[in-house]
């Protein structure tokens, strides 16, 4: 009989179900290979880091992942509390209000104005920390260690030539820290909250010189308004017109970003 034939067809069926009954009676796969001792399914083997992870010199591609992943996670932190950035949005929301105009500039604008003019203040620290860090750990100059360690005392030295020994004081008094006897010295932990409690007192100082001109022009329209009877008219709807020409009169916002800009002057 011709094995192609339509009539051999379910013969060799048959056949081929026979085999595979008798191969799993004998506890044997007639197809496949055989299965592993000890009844062990397949196993999967998962490489993370390949030769990094056991390089003395640097770290493993995967650990180098984890560790931009936590430090892009912790990014508004740090531009929060270690950049000139508080200090700017806090003085621009003081404008904001100062001239009785809530909404304008948007909230989103003056953050993100915020924002590029703290990377153009900090852009001489980042060339630092590019050029001292950054690079030679790139070229496997030094190790992730030396790397941090020079990135933080770079940092802590612009924070604490923008932080008053006031604050300092207070700080290494809470945490109950010897006085250092250099800047270098300090802790880290100890540079951050001084830092941050100085830059709000310092952008509150700025506000409330931005307030005065502004105030003046208020007391100014009130006292005209309650003079002439007009007591039902908010003296805002006058005064807001009076303050946004005054502002624009003199250069306002040049005023501003250069003061401070200027402000931050690394001693």
């Amino acid at each position: 009989m011709n094995p192609a034939s339509p009539k051999a067809r379910p013969l060799l069926i048959l056949l081929a179900a026979g085999l595979c009954t008798a191969g799993s009676a004998m506890g044997q796969d007639p197809i496949g290979p055989p299965a592993p001792a000890g009844g062990a399914g397949p196993s999967i083997s998962l490489d993370l880091g390949g030769n990094g992870l056991t390089d003395p010199d640097g770290l493993g591609s995967a650990l180098e992942v984890v560790l931009f992943m936590t430090l892009l996670s912790l990014a508004p932190a740090i531009v929060l509390t270690m950049t000139c950035f508080t200090r700017i949005l806090v003085v621009l929301s003081f404008l904001r209000r100062a001239m009785s105009v809530q909404e304008l500039p948007p909230a989103i604008v003056v953050t993100g104005f915020s924002f590029f003019l703290t990377l153009f203040v900090m852009a001489p620290v980042i060339d630092d920390l590019k050029s001292s860090a950054y690079d030679p750990y790139v070229a496997r100059e030094i190790s992730i260690e030396t790397a941090l360690d020079r990135a933080g005392s770079r940092m802590n030295r612009f924070m604490l030539s923008q932080t008053r020994p006031a604050d300092l004081e207070l700080v290494l008094d809470l945490s109950r820290t010897a006085p250092p006897q250099t800047p270098d010295d300090v802790p880290f932990h100890v540079a951050v909250p001084a830092f941050v409690l100085s830059e709000v007192k310092t952008a509150f100082q700025m506000g409330f010189v931005l307030f005065l001109p502004f105030l003046a022009i208020d007391l100014v329209v009130a006292s005209i308004l309650v003079s002439m009877g007009m007591f039902t008219l908010p003296p805002i709807v006058v005064s807001t017109p009076l303050k946004v020409l005054l502002f624009v009169l003199v250069d306002g916002w040049n005023i501003v970003v250069e003061s401070l800009a200027r402000s931050f002057v690394e001693l």
